[in-house]
């Protein structure tokens, strides 16, 4: 019996001296991974809001693991550096400060149009038909056409189709302005879209021209029918287009 009273006080004293040494080595690991080096996406720049961010505005940076912001983007591989790619700064990212998934959205209407928009141009929005815009991608390159009645010679009108504008950048189609999609996110857009086109019968064509171009475009929308065709990747060329009419064809 007073082995036994012996072994209990042994027994407890073996646990105590067990969990000690679990929490102290976990202690130990915890403050060892603290002081662990990672590497992390910081500016390159300064980087206004609304920033479409590509691998040139970032760059890699090795720190203490515990100064890691709780959402920053984590470099293991190359690759990872393109994470970022064709995602839009919500805020300003100063020069130096690490790149936060919370700091960035993905390029669509939340991020706004005007980030799509090149310098010196203008973003505008053409009605068109559903059918026609899945068609269309983000990037293309497309002329616009109007259709409308020309007064001729003798006062007679005569219905006529001219290409008003050529190669003219598509920045967006509804509400896809080319952002990158996993598959899950493709198939769910895809799915949101059928959803809104099924209570309307047209949607929207976002494209970049300049001031003079967008008069004009604003113009024969008021004057006539406007048509968009599409032109082959890679065909950037202008040419001279005459005014078509069925009285030349027949000529």
């Amino acid at each position: 019996m007073e082995k036994k009273g012996m072994l209990v006080p042994v027994v407890l004293a073996l646990a105590a001296s067990i969990i000690y040494w679990w929490v102290l080595t976990s202690k130990e690991r915890a403050l060892g991974a603290q002081h662990e080096h990672a590497v992390v996406l910081t500016a390159k720049y300064d980087l206004p809001a609304r920033t479409i961010m590509n691998v040139d505005l970032v760059e890699t940076v090795e720190m203490p693991r515990m100064y890691l912001e709780q959402d920053a983007y984590e470099v293991k591989s190359q690759s990872d550096i393109k994470l970022v790619t064709n995602l839009v700064t919500a805020i300003r990212i100063p020069k130096g400060n690490q790149i936060t998934q919370s700091a960035l959205v993905s390029l669509s209407p939340e991020a706004g149009l005007s980030v799509k928009v090149p310098p010196g141009y203008r973003g505008c929005v053409l009605p068109l038909d559903n059918d026609l815009l899945r068609l269309i991608k983000p990037g293309d390159r497309v002329d616009i056409l109007v259709t409308f009645d020309a007064v001729m010679g003798d006062n007679r009108k005569e219905k006529v189709t001219a290409t008003i504008l050529q190669n003219v950048l598509v920045l967006g189609v509804g509400a896809n302005l080319g952002q990158g999609l996993s598959s899950i996110q493709a198939k769910a857009k895809a799915a949101s879209d059928a959803a809104d086109q099924s209570f309307s019968e047209k949607s929207a064509l976002s494209l970049a021209l300049n001031p003079n171009e967008a008069q004009y475009l604003a113009l024969s929308l008021k004057q006539g029918d406007v048509v968009v065709v599409v032109r082959g990747l890679g065909d950037v060329e202008l040419h001279p287009m005459e005014i078509a009419s069925f009285k030349r064809l027949i000529k």
